[in-house]
């Protein structure tokens, strides 16, 4: 690295100037770590939590012990005790989830076990692939989704994603249709 003096500018004291390809190399690493910046801030804004967590960083993960219900576009849906709409996808069976690392980030798998006042219906947990304990409903393994970012949404209803369907579940258990939600008909580029 080559620096050269710059005279001080009403100071006893000379400041330096980097020249060269060490600077070219500091101008071109700004935008990567920039970039790079960028990419963590938009990463955590999404609510996303690793699926061994809690769930308490993810403001759409549903706190363990109680799920209750909402009407959202006319559906009465299942939600986490915070209002966010629990889901379901397709490909899970009734005792083995088939979401897991980057899908289980952007569907976070509801803690177990959970229960609901007032629903009919069959509360249950499965154990997933990293151990941990993930609820269900009647067969369903029950998620959150990171891109509902606030109670009352439901983005996720309907989407196909991560190798499969996803839907809001109804307090009747069954999956709520596709156009069932104003909200979920929206897609939002989470097609991974």
């Amino acid at each position: 690295m080559r620096t050269r003096k710059i005279p001080g500018r009403g100071s006893s004291s000379s400041a330096q100037r980097t020249s060269g390809p060490a600077r070219l190399r500091i101008l071109l690493a700004l935008p990567a770590a920039a970039a790079a910046v960028a990419a963590l801030v938009a990463c955590g804004s999404a609510g996303a939590s690793s699926p061994s967590s809690s769930g308490s960083s993810s403001p759409a993960a549903a706190a363990a012990g109680t799920v209750k219900t909402a009407t959202i576009a006319g559906v009465t849906v299942l939600t986490s005790s915070k209002g966010f709409t629990l889901y379901s996808f397709a490909p899970d069976t009734s005792t083995t989830s088939k979401c897991n690392g980057t899908c289980a980030q952007n569907w976070p798998p509801v803690q177990g076990p959970v229960t609901a006042a007032g629903v009919t219906g069959t509360f249950g947990t499965i154990k997933r692939s990293d151990g941990s304990v993930q609820a269900t409903f009647d067969g369903h393994p029950l998620y959150t989704f990171a891109g509902d970012t606030a109670p009352g949404q439901a983005k996720g209803n309907g989407l196909n994603a991560a190798g499969g369907l996803w839907h809001e579940i109804t307090t009747s258990g069954t999956a709520a249709p596709a156009g069932g939600s104003s909200a979920g008909s929206g897609g939002g580029g989470y097609g991974y």
